[in-house]
C-alpha cells in the first residue's frame, strides 16, 4: 500500500510539471517579463538601421515583441498608414507626427534623440549647375515630398537667401526615386536629399551639384514614434520593451558597424560602404529631450499659422512621456 501511494504521488508530481510545461509552450510564445510574445507591425523605410538590427539581432524578441517590419516609401507614408491600421507603430519628423496628432486619437511616446547638427548634415540640397546660390532660387521648381517637414525648410532656407515661399514653385512628389526623375529630365531644380545612397546617386546626375545642407540652416530635425492612444493605454508595458529593444539595437549597431553594414546588405541590398557612412550620423538615444520639444512646439506654430493644420491642439496633451519615463527616467524631460 505505501509503495502504491508513493508511486501516485511521483505520477501526480510529473502530471503537474508536464502541464506547466504544456501550458508555457502554448502560450503567447513564451518571452518578456510576462512570458508573453505581442504583434506589432511597425512602418519602416528601407535605410532604418535601428529597426533592422532590433529585428535581426533578436532584440525585439528578447523584450518580448513579434515584429513585422513594413516598408514605405518615406516615413510619412508609413505615420499616414495608422489611420486605416495598417501598423502598429510609426515613427517620422515632426511633421508628419503633428499633422497625425493634430487628427486623431493618437500620441507621440518618445523621440529618437537624432536632433542634432550631424544628423542635420545628411540632408543634402542638389540643384542644377546654373544654380550657384540660394538666391538664385526665385522662380525655380522645388521639390518636397508630400507629408514631409521640407516645405518649412524651404522657408527656412528661402528666408535666409532673402526669398519667400511665394518667389519659387515647390512641386510634391511621393518619394525621392521619383524626384530622381524629375531632376534628370529638368522638372524641378532643386530637391533636399538624404542618406548616402542617395548622395551619390543624386550627386552622379549629370549637370547637378550639391549647394549647401540642412546644419546650415536653424532647422534640427527631431524624430519621434507615435501610436494610438488605445494601444499606449492598453499595451503600454510592451511599448517599454519596444523602446528597450530600439535603444539596444542602436548601441549593438554603433559598435559593430561592419556587422551593421551586413545586415542591411543582406536586409535591403543598401551597399555596405553606404550604411558606413550613415551609422555615425544617426545614432538614437531614444527618450525625449528639450531640443526634440522645442523641435515640435517651433513646427506646430508655423503649421498652424500657415493653415497647414486647421484647429489648433495642446501639445504637452499629445506626448504620452509616461511610456519612454519607464523605459528611460534620466532621458525624459517634463515639458512646459
Amino acid at each position: 500500500m505505501r509503495k502504491f501511494r508513493v508511486k501516485q504521488l511521483a505520477l501526480l508530481v510529473f502530471i503537474l510539471a508536464l502541464t506547466g510545461a504544456l501550458l508555457t509552450a502554448c502560450g503567447d510564445g513564451g518571452a518578456g517579463a510576462a512570458g508573453t510574445v505581442t504583434k506589432l507591425k511597425i512602418a519602416d523605410i528601407t535605410t532604418n538601421i535601428t529597426f533592422r538590427v532590433a529585428k535581426e539581432k533578436g532584440f525585439f524578441e528578447k523584450n518580448g515583441i513579434d515584429a513585422e517590419l513594413i516598408t514605405f516609401a518615406t516615413p510619412a507614408e508609413g505615420v499616414n498608414s495608422l489611420f486605416i491600421k495598417q501598423v502598429d507603430i510609426a515613427f517620422g519628423a515632426d511633421f508628419p507626427l503633428l499633422n497625425a496628432v493634430s487628427k486623431g486619437e493618437y500620441s507621440i511616446f518618445a523621440s529618437s534623440g537624432t536632433a542634432t547638427d550631424l544628423s542635420a548634415s545628411d540632408w543634402k540640397l542638389f540643384v542644377r549647375d546654373e544654380i550657384a546660390s540660394g538666391a538664385d532660387l526665385k522662380g525655380k521648381k522645388l521639390s518636397f515630398l508630400r507629408g514631409t517637414f521640407l516645405p518649412y525648410l524651404w522657408d527656412l532656407y528661402l528666408t535666409d537667401n532673402g526669398l519667400t515661399l511665394k518667389d519659387a514653385e515647390l512641386i510634391g512628389q511621393g518619394g525621392l526615386d521619383e524626384a530622381y526623375v524629375a531632376l534628370k529630365k529638368g522638372e524641378i531644380d532643386g530637391v533636399w536629399v538624404y542618406n548616402a545612397v542617395n548622395h551619390e546617386k543624386f550627386g552622379a546626375l549629370e549637370g547637378v551639384h550639391e549647394i549647401s545642407d540642412m546644419s546650415k540652416t536653424s532647422l534640427r530635425l527631431g524624430q519621434g514614434l507615435i501610436a494610438s492612444d488605445e494601444l499606449i493605454d492598453g499595451k503600454k508595458d510592451v511599448l517599454v520593451g519596444f523602446l528597450k529593444a530600439l535603444d539596444e539595437a542602436s548601441t549593438y549597431a554603433q559598435a559593430h558597424p561592419d556587422e551593421t553594414a551586413d545586415i542591411m546588405y543582406d536586409a535591403v541590398k543598401q551597399p555596405k560602404e553606404a550604411t558606413l557612412k550613415d551609422l555615425p550620423k544617426n545614432p538614437w538615444k531614444i527618450g525625449f529631450t528639450e531640443k526634440a520639444y522645442e523641435g515640435l512646439k517651433g513646427q506646430k506654430q508655423y503649421m498652424v499659422e500657415t493653415g497647414i493644420i486647421e484647429k489648433d491642439f495642446d501639445l504637452i496633451g499629445k506626448l504620452r512621456l509616461d511610456v519612454a519615463r519607464e523605459a528611460f527616467p534620466d532621458r525624459v524631460i517634463e515639458p512646459e
